[in-house]
């Protein structure tokens, strides 16, 4: 992850978090612990990341985070519905102070026509009450919809952190 675009929006967020004296939870299921990966990359991050859940299956979500399984049914686990309980429950179950939850589907295979490969949602959320989503549709590989959905979870952490000041 030595990507100078990831290297910005951690060097970003570390100095806001840790002005601020906060810490950050990460809830991850299409992208496999990749946002913790990254943060953890960045020296002194101990600082300011709290800790990280993966939860790749729905019974992940339910037990880790406890995501309402009627949720996940009426909605499906790639929705901002699922990615705003995900953010919220990774800050009920840590003592951070800024979430982020990212849940979709990577490919090659595993789309439908409502949700094709490539569509990644995703939830921040403080514990100020301030929760957000975005669906985003990502084009490419599999390593590549993982590196956008990384990215773009990183860019609204930065900017919720930013809000917050």
């Amino acid at each position: 992850m030595t990507d100078y675009r990831y290297q910005t929006l951690l060097l970003q967020l570390s100095e806001q978090l840790i002005h601020q004296n906060k810490m950050l939870v990460t809830a991850e299921s299409c992208t496999g612990g990749g946002v913790a990966y990254a943060i953890t990359e960045l020296p002194g991050s101990s600082g300011w990341f709290e800790r990280g859940f993966v939860t790749y299956s729905d019974l992940a979500k339910q037990e880790q985070l406890g995501v309402a399984g009627a949720l996940i049914t009426r909605h499906g686990a790639v929705s901002e519905e699922v990615a705003a309980a995900m953010a919220q429950g990774a800050l009920q179950h840590s003592h951070a102070d800024l979430s982020v939850a990212v849940t979709g589907i990577a490919g090659p295979g595993g789309g439908s026509e409502e949700k094709p490969v490539g569509t990644v949602c995703f939830g921040w959320s403080g514990r100020n009450g301030d929760t957000r989503t975005a669906r985003v549709k990502f084009e490419g590989s599999r390593q590549q919809v993982r590196e956008l959905s990384i990215l773009t979870a990183l860019q609204g952490l930065a900017d919720l952190a930013e809000q917050s000041l």
